[in-house]
């Protein structure tokens, strides 16, 4: 990785997991100019997962579409965008660890386990994205 500063070579010096987060935390520095700098490594989940959508079509695993989808559910609430954030996480490391299978996802995993996350969150959200998807 790089400096963002100066565009020389960094050093990592500091190491850490995040499970919750499932990725991993950094402290960089530069090998030119020592700025310290922080960098969190993760999975590029829209290269490694598919979704079977109806019959056997499949399609990349699109973070994006998750979060705006949790987030709808949750807009009447008046932190939607920092829950909405948590919650997709929430149900991403749901779904990795109980319905990941091969690469594959199905759609009706990614509705039941976001409905589950969502109805322990908040019953109101769990109820408005239920109707959404049926």
């Amino acid at each position: 990785m790089v400096c963002i500063y100066c565009g020389s070579g960094t050093q990592v010096i500091n190491s850490r997991p995040q499970k919750r987060l499932n990725q991993i935390w950094r402290r960089r520095k530069c090998l030119q100019c020592a700025s310290i700098l922080t960098s969190h490594e993760a999975f590029d989940l829209s290269a490694s997962i598919r979704v079977e959508l109806d019959g056997k079509v499949l399609s990349p695993f699109q973070r994006d579409l998750l979060f705006l989808s949790v987030y709808e559910s949750c807009k009447h609430r008046p932190r939607a965008l920092a829950e909405a954030s948590g919650l997709t996480q929430t149900i991403i490391t749901e779904l990795l660890k109980k319905h990941l299978k091969d690469g594959q996802l199905t759609r009706n995993a990614i509705i039941q386990t976001s409905s589950e996350v969502l109805r322990r969150f908040d019953p109101s959200a769990a109820a408005i994205y239920q109707a959404y998807h049926k």
